[in-house]
C-alpha cells in the first residue's frame, strides 16, 4: 500500500493548526517543522499524532520546507501549509491517483479566501499550486520567500481545489505583507539589487494594474479592490526596504 506524508512548517499556528491536521488525518505520517512557536502550535501538533521537529534558526521558506521533506518517510509527500485544508473530494482524487500514478509531480488548484470572501479573480482563482510529489522526486527552491518546487518532467493535474483559508483579518494581510517584504527585501539586498524610490512607486503601480485589471480583480468588487490594494503595497515596500538597506551598508562602508 502506497503510504503518504504530509508536510508543514509553522510557526505560531495554534489557530489555523487544528483544522488544518483533521484534514489530513488519513494521512500515514505527518511531519511538522516548527520554528520557535511561542504559542501552542507544538502541542496541538503533537496531540494529533504529528512528529514535529524544532528548529531555532530561521533560513528561510525554501529551506526550511526542504527540512520537512527529508524528514519525510513516505512514498510520496504532500507539502501543506497551516492555513489550508485538504477536503473530503481532494483526498479520494489524490488517493485514487496514489493508486497508479502517471508522473511523479501533481500540482491542484487553490481556492483561497481573503477576509472573509473566496476570491475568483486577481490572480487567486485557479491559483494552480504543485504540492503532490513523489518523494524524491522535487525539491524547494533555497529562496528565502516565494520558493518554488523544482522538478524534471511532466506535471499532473488533479481538479479538486485546495482549500486556503489565506487571510481571515486584513490585521493579518498588513502582518504577512510586512514580513514577506522584509524577507524579500533582505534577497534583493543579498543578490546586489540597489533599487531606488522610482523602482519602488513602479512595481508598486504594476502590482495593482496586474492584480485589479489585468487579472480581473475588479470583479470581485471591494475585496478585489483590496487584494490590489495590498499587492502593491507589498511589491513598494519590499523595493523601499531593499533601497533603505542598501542605503544603511553605503553609510557603514
Amino acid at each position: 500500500m502506497t503510504q503518504l506524508s504530509v508536510a508543514l512548517i509553522t510557526h505560531n499556528e495554534e489557530r489555523n493548526l487544528p483544522d488544518c491536521l483533521d484534514s489530513v488525518a488519513w494521512a500515514s505520517e505527518i511531519v511538522v517543522v516548527d520554528n520557535g512557536s511561542s504559542d501552542r502550535t507544538v502541542a496541538i501538533a503533537r496531540a494529533r499524532g504529528a512528529r514535529v521537529i524544532e528548529t531555532p534558526d530561521w533560513p528561510g521558506f525554501g529551506v526550511q520546507k526542504n527540512r520537512a521533506l527529508d524528514a519525510c518517510t513516505g512514498d510520496w509527500v504532500l507539502v501543506l501549509d497551516a492555513d489550508e485544508r485538504v477536503s473530503e473530494p481532494l483526498r479520494r482524487e489524490i488517493e485514487s491517483v496514489l493508486r497508479a500514478p502517471a508522473h511523479d509531480v501533481y500540482r491542484m488548484p487553490r481556492s483561497s479566501s481573503y477576509c472573509g470572501r473566496t476570491l475568483r479573480h486577481g490572480g487567486w482563482w485557479p491559483d494552480y499550486v504543485t504540492r503532490l510529489l513523489r518523494r524524491g522526486a522535487a525539491r524547494h527552491s533555497t529562496a528565502r520567500v516565494h520558493e518554488r518546487i523544482e522538478f524534471a518532467g511532466p506535471v499532473g493535474t488533479l481538479r479538486e481545489p485546495l482549500q486556503h483559508i489565506s487571510f481571515r483579518t486584513l490585521d493579518q494581510v498588513v502582518d504577512k505583507m510586512n514580513r514577506y517584504s522584509g524577507e524579500s527585501a533582505r534577497a534583493l539586498h543579498a543578490a546586489g539589487r540597489r533599487p531606488g524610490l522610482g523602482t519602488a512607486i513602479a512595481h508598486g503601480i504594476a502590482a495593482f494594474l496586474r492584480t485589479y485589471v489585468l487579472r480581473l480583480g475588479f470583479l470581485d468588487g471591494r475585496h478585489g479592490f483590496m487584494l490590489a490594494v495590498s499587492n502593491a503595497e507589498g511589491s513598494y515596500y519590499r523595493y523601499v526596504k531593499a533601497m533603505l538597506l542598501a542605503d544603511g551598508a553605503a553609510r557603514e562602508s
